[in-house]
Formats: structure tokens, C-alpha cells, sequence
């Protein structure tokens, strides 16, 4: 039998909205496992946050009825209304192979220390039996799970700075000291890499009343190619999350037979725990710059912050094609956009989509 964790203390009831933790409580949290914020420094430049109300999501015209909200995916009847459930995923190099990536709706890929990545891993319309190893909140979630109408957000814990920023943000608080059930350490993985819980006990931590979020992308109809007037065919991309010690190559290569992007890391395939490969029918490799928050790891690394707000370069491959063109996001609350050269929306292959924040110049074709 699994083990379950033990908290450094006893786990509080779910939180409500902008109530803040008091400092003894994040410095456990960073404790029981943050994995590395233990040491921080006066922020440099102000932290993303913001107290977005509750809304009911509404699909865009011409968005297909009956369709999962995340993905345009036909889903069943009791799912379309459920929340968006957020789990933080680790991607160190001990933290591989993963579980649960395959089966979320969307991934976004964002840097969090030296040349490491984390993935912001969404599920609505699929569940997985195991999701993990779960690891720490950055300041950079704050402004993803913004327009996402409060979603479950699960995770490790984190410093005391982006702690606060968390018990304010529009988000249920499903991480390990909220729902310390739902949690257990897997033997055969070193700790802190071994954080894992399932998609459904999660779930059903979601307050009555929680509604879907609102869909994020423009689709195409299924089975309709990529029509956008500069989509290019091109079947390959290369990222590298660069850092001073590390740095996470990633490559994507379009698969005709699977009409899918594999996806490969650090020279070799990504598979996940079950052994297969990771894929996503469209990968959206949005430019950020990243900031540095003034908050240190145990390393004294640089902790950044991905800028999200304002606009960038971005480069949509879908459908076996590359459609060049700009992400815009006025507020925190906002949907990001992306459209093509012309100003058009950029549509997606319905199905799983990965979204990849890489520091400009970093990627190639």
C-alpha cells in the first residue's frame, strides 16, 4: 500500500478566498514539499496576482455543442460543466517519467529555476489514476489559472511569498495541505520526486457551484485543415530551456500516421510511467520573457517569474503545419489570443493541446 505523507502539521480545511497564511504555516509548507524556495530575498519587481470574481463560462459562437471545453473533443454529458482541476507537475530530471500527461486536456510548459521546467497540467474532460510527482507553485501560475473560473489548483506547497499570492488568487486550494488524503509518496522514487494523487479524489474536493472554465483556443471543425492563410508545412521544432547548470531540450516532430507532435526530451523520447510517448495534436510555443522575483532556491538560483501579460511572438504548429503569428493577453483575466499575420484567429485540431513558454530566440524549426 502507498504510503501517505506526513505533513509537518496538521492539515487546515479548505481555504477560502484572500485569506493568507500565516508565516510558521509557509515555512512548513516549504518544509513538506516545496522543493527548493527556502532561501528568499526582497522581490525585484512586483509579483503577478489578482482577484478575478467567479464567472459562468460561455462558449464563443460557433464553439461545437456537446464538446469538452479544453480540447472541442465530444465529452460526456456530466463532464462538460465540471471544473478545470490544475496539478503542478515536476520535470527534473529525477522527477521522469511522469504520470498523468497524456491524459490532460492542456500542458503548459513554463521554466521555473536554472534551466528547469514544470508543467501547469489542466484536466476537465479525462481523469488519471495517478497524476504526478506534484510539486511547488511558482508566481507564473497565478496568472495562468486566472481566466480558468476558479479551478482546483493542486500542488506541493511553496515559499512564503508566493504562498500569499495563492490564498489570494481565484482558485480553490486542493494542494497537500488542504487535502493531505489525497496524497502519497510512491516507493522506488527519491524524495522530493515521489509526490503523487489521483485525478478523481481531487475532484471531489471541487465546492458546489464550481463551473467550467471557458474554452482557451479557437478550433477548427474536425477534419477540416489548418486554413489560416500563412500556415506553412513543417514538421519539427527545437526549445531549450536554457540555465547556468541546466538546460531542458525539447523537440516536438510531426507524426503523419498519428496526425499527432511526439514529443522528445533531453535527446530521447518522453514517455510517461506507462511507457508511451508523449503527443499532443497541437503545440503552441508562445515567447515570454522571464523576470527575476527576487526569490532564491536552496542553490541561491535565480526563482523567474514568466511575464503573460501584453503581447509576444508565437509560433502555432498544428495539423503538420507552422502558423507564425502573435499571442496577446491585455489583463490577467483575459484568454490569451493568438492570430496570424492577417489578424485572424489561428484554429487548432480539436484534442490536446501543449503550450510551450520559452524566453525569446529559444526555439528553432
Amino acid at each position: 500500500m502507498p504510503r501517505r505523507p506526513r505533513p509537518a502539521f496538521a492539515p487546515s480545511p479548505a481555504r477560502t478566498p484572500f485569506v493568507l497564511l500565516a508565516l510558521a504555516t509557509a515555512m512548513a509548507l516549504v518544509a513538506a514539499g516545496c522543493g527548493g524556495d527556502k532561501k528568499a530575498a526582497k522581490p525585484k519587481v512586483p509579483i503577478t496576482t489578482s482577484t478575478a470574481p467567479t464567472t459562468t463560462a460561455v462558449p464563443p459562437p460557433g464553439f461545437p455543442a456537446g464538446a469538452a471545453p479544453l480540447t472541442a473533443l465530444p465529452a460526456k454529458p456530466e463532464l462538460l460543466h465540471r471544473p478545470v482541476l490544475v496539478v503542478k507537475i515536476d520535470n527534473a530530471p529525477k522527477a521522469r517519467p511522469q504520470s498523468g500527461l497524456l491524459q490532460a486536456d492542456i500542458v503548459v510548459e513554463e521554466k521555473v529555476e536554472d534551466g528547469v521546467t514544470r508543467f501547469f497540467t489542466m484536466f476537465q474532460s479525462q481523469d488519471a489514476g495517478a497524476v504526478g510527482p506534484v510539486r511547488s507553485a511558482r508566481s507564473t501560475d497565478i496568472t495562468l489559472v486566472t481566466p480558468l473560473n476558479r479551478p482546483l489548483f493542486a500542488y506541493s506547497g511553496t515559499n512564503a511569498t508566493f504562498q500569499k499570492l495563492i490564498s489570494a488568487a481565484p482558485l480553490v486550494d486542493v494542494g497537500v495541505n488542504a487535502a493531505a488524503g489525497e496524497y502519497h509518496r510512491e516507493g522506488g522514487r527519491p524524495a522530493p520526486y515521489n509526490l503523487f494523487s489521483t485525478t478523481p479524489g481531487l475532484f471531489g474536493h471541487a465546492p458546489a457551484g464550481a463551473g467550467a472554465p471557458p474554452p482557451v483556443f479557437a478550433y477548427r471543425p474536425a477534419g477540416q485543415p489548418s486554413a489560416n492563410a500563412s500556415a506553412t508545412p513543417l514538421g519539427h521544432v527545437h526549445i531549450e530551456y536554457k540555465g547556468v547548470h541546466v538546460t531542458t531540450v525539447v523537440d516536438w516532430t510531426w507524426d503523419p500516421a498519428a496526425q499527432s507532435w511526439l514529443r522528445a526530451q533531453d535527446g530521447g523520447p518522453h514517455k510517461d510511467s506507462a511507457g508511451a510517448q508523449v503527443s499532443a495534436k497541437n503545440v503552441v510555443v508562445q515567447f515570454v520573457d522571464y523576470v527575476d522575483t527576487g526569490q532564491r532556491d536552496r542553490s541561491n538560483t535565480v526563482v523567474p517569474e514568466g511575464k503573460l501579460i501584453g503581447t509576444g511572438e508565437a509560433w502555432v504548429f498544428t495539423d503538420g503545419k507552422l502558423v507564425k503569428g502573435t499571442w496577446s493577453k491585455p489583463t490577467p483575466e483575459a484568454v490569451t489570443s493568438y492570430v496570424d499575420p492577417a489578424g485572424a484567429p489561428i484554429g487548432l485540431t480539436p484534442g490536446q493541446t501543449w503550450v510551450e513558454l520559452p524566453p525569446p530566440g529559444s526555439a528553432a524549426v
